[in-house]
C-alpha cells in the first residue's frame, strides 16, 4: 500500500518496484518522499488534449516533435509524471523495428519539452520545482500553465521565466506568440489556448 509521505530510505530503484505506481492518477517520487497527483478536471483534461494534438499536428508530419501525455520520465533522483511531455525526433526511443519502445523515458532522455497544468489542490512550487529540475537535467523547455489564473509561466534553462496572461495589456492581450521548442512551426498565443475552455450553447 502506497502512502504519501518522506522516506529517506527510499530509492528510486525502491519506489519504481512498489506495486500501483502507474494506477490513475499516477504517484510520482521525489528524494524520498512519493505522492499522488490529484485526478484532473475539465479544464485540466481539455487543455491537456488540446494541447497535446496541436503539438503533435505541428511536429510530426515533418519529423521534429512527439507529444505524450501522462508517460512516466525516471531522472536521476525523481520519477514524475508530467501532463505533456515532447520529445525532438532524434530523442524518440525507437528500436530495431522502427516502432516506439514501450517504457518509461529514463534520465538520459530527459523531456525537451515539459508541460504542466496546474490542478486546484496542487502546489505551485512543487511542480515549479520538476519543471526546474527537468531543466536542470537537459529539458529546453517548460510550461506550467494555471487554467484559474488564465496564465502561463514559460520556464527556459538559464533564463529568467517570462508570464504570460491571457488579458495583459503588456503583452498584446494574450497576442503573444509563446516561445516553443526550437525549429516547431507552432504559433500559440495565451488568449488561443484558453478559449479552448469556451464553448457557446
Amino acid at each position: 500500500m502506497l502512502a504519501s509521505s518522506p522516506n529517506p530510505t527510499l530509492t528510486l530503484a525502491d519506489f519504481l518496484a512498489l506495486p500501483h505506481i502507474d494506477d490513475s492518477p499516477a504517484w510520482e517520487y521525489v528524494n524520498g518522499t512519493i505522492a499522488q497527483k490529484p485526478m484532473p478536471k475539465t479544464f485540466h483534461s481539455r487543455l491537456q488534449l488540446k494541447l497535446a494534438s496541436m503539438i503533435d499536428l505541428a511536429g510530426e508530419s515533418n519529423k521534429n516533435v512527439l507529444a505524450f501525455t501522462q508517460l512516466r520520465c525516471n531522472l536521476t533522483e525523481r520519477s514524475i509524471v508530467p501532463d505533456i511531455v515532447v520529445l525532438g525526433w532524434e530523442h524518440l526511443p525507437i528500436n530495431d523495428s522502427g516502432e516506439l519502445e514501450n517504457q518509461a523515458i529514463s534520465f538520459s532522455f530527459a523531456p525537451d519539452w515539459v508541460i504542466e497544468i496546474l490542478s486546484p489542490q496542487q502546489s505551485l512550487a512543487k511542480v515549479m520545482k520538476n519543471i526546474l529540475y527537468c531543466l536542470d537535467q537537459g529539458s529546453e523547455l517548460g510550461w506550467l500553465i494555471n487554467p484559474e489564473e488564465r496564465s502561463i509561466l514559460v520556464l527556459l534553462s538559464q533564463q529568467a521565466p517570462q508570464c504570460y496572461l491571457s488579458d495583459d495589456p503588456e503583452i498584446n492581450n494574450g497576442q503573444e506568440i509563446l516561445p516553443v521548442l526550437s525549429g516547431l512551426d507552432l504559433k500559440l498565443t495565451t488568449e488561443k489556448i484558453f478559449s479552448w475552455l469556451e464553448f457557446s450553447r
